[in-house]
């Protein structure tokens, strides 16, 4: 197995094959995510808790998640890429038949920590592969196409899981994205190794502290990676939020939930299809800033229609549409910017954004159902606050002179 993945370690003139099999690897997060989500309110009935204890699965997936990629980054800065991220497929694997097996909800929220912790591997490992090949502004594009790859699993995801409740339960969902083991390791196959043996770092614990300590005192680092967070919070509040909102409070079918969703999803293609063009024209820092300030004030009226109500579900739908189109193109350019600061330690700058992102997610999607009134405004009032201080960090500590 080791020779095989050893077999090369550069990627010469990298085309669209290597952007889509990225692409499958990024789909973790989104198809372990997006899937359930109509099936939340039906986990409580089964297991008879209210949404605030139903979340906890939610937001146990986002804690893995971002502690899972601090352990991966540091193995792929120090074994290379494709190791570790078989060994986090299996895990994930793992994961999910935990998951469909168990009888509570405390133990659902463990295996789905379990499964978050094998998913995660791909994503922050296939975000070091493009910072290993492509330059900085060339890096912020890759993600955003990489991004549009991506961006049919949380379309396709909701639908898919929203009809499996119709001729299975929700324990089905499960065993479905089981299934996705085998497309991951498939994408594995066709890529090679991109870090090679001369560029990887020391195997000991204290060269891993080293790096983080690296990152972490450094301010433009810190910069891009807390606007992204902020940002990521926002999304996962939406994540946690809107199938209690949109199902129990306006109605909609659980079945048609993820067209709502994946109407959403649409929004960040088209998002970061202009960024995979701008960005190489304005540069990385420039249009992150515009996107962090107009999250900022998207949220602002988001909160404004969810407190007076006016415009109902059109309203707050279709300014989910433009916060979530903007959270893409925040999130692919300052993982680029972070991931520039210090290129040889890319896999650990990577496993670090990714880990706060998740668990800055984690925080936001409790916190909506912590104040979970059978209204929209806990959901805005956390998305608001997120696209505010996305922005403020951005102009704080980011300042990027052109």
């Amino acid at each position: 197995m080791s020779a095989g993945l050893e077999a090369r370690s550069r990627v010469a003139n990298p085309g669209p094959l290597f952007i889509a099999a990225l692409g499958v690897l990024m789909c973790f997060g989104p198809m372990a995510i997006d899937m359930y989500l109509p099936a939340l309110p039906a986990i409580g009935l089964a297991f008879d808790v209210g949404q605030d204890k139903v979340q906890w699965s939610l937001s146990a997936f986002f804690l893995g998640f971002g502690v899972g990629q601090i352990v991966w980054g540091a193995l792929a800065d120090r074994l290379g890429r494709r190791r570790p991220v078989a060994a986090g497929i299996l895990l994930y694997g793992i994961g999910c038949i935990g998951c469909s097996l168990t009888n509570d909800i405390g133990h659902l929220a463990i295996w789905r920590f379990v499964q978050a912790l094998g998913a995660c591997a791909g994503p922050v490992l296939a975000r070091a592969m493009v910072r290993d090949v492509f330059g900085r502004d060339r890096a912020a594009s890759v993600l955003s196409l990489m991004m549009l790859v991506m961006g049919v699993a949380p379309m396709v995801a909701p639908i898919l899981g929203g009809h499996i409740l119709l001729v299975g339960t929700w324990r089905t969902i499960f065993w479905v994205q089981a299934c996705f083991v085998v497309v991951a390791f498939a994408g594995l196959i066709s890529l090679p190794e991109t870090l090679p043996a001369d560029r990887r770092q020391a195997s000991r614990l204290s060269g891993m502290i080293r790096s983080y300590g690296r990152l972490l005192t450094d301010r433009r680092y810190l910069g891009y990676a807390l606007c992204s967070s902020f940002i990521y919070g926002g999304m996962f509040a939406y994540v946690s939020g809107t199938p209690f909102v949109y199902i129990e409070l306006f109605g909609v079918r659980p079945e048609n939930y993820g067209y709502l969703f994946g109407v959403n999803i649409v929004g960040m293609i088209i998002v970061n299809t202009i960024n995979s063009r701008v960005v190489l024209k304005f540069g990385t820092d420039r249009v992150l800033r515009m996107g962090c300030l107009l999250a900022a004030a998207v949220g602002l009226a988001l909160l404004g229609f969810a407190v007076t109500g006016v415009g109902g579900l059109v309203a707050i739908a279709s300014l989910l549409f433009l916060f979530m189109g903007l959270t893409g193109m925040i999130a692919a350019n300052a993982m680029a910017g972070g991931m520039s600061i210090i290129p040889e330690i890319a896999g650990s700058a990577s496993a670090l954004s990714g880990a706060l992102q998740f668990t800055f997610g984690a925080i936001a999607g409790s916190a909506v159902g912590s104040l979970a009134n059978g209204t929209a405004v806990p959901l805005a009032g956390v998305i608001c606050t997120c696209g505010i201080a996305s922005a403020i960090f951005n102009l704080a500590l980011v300042r990027r002179f052109y």
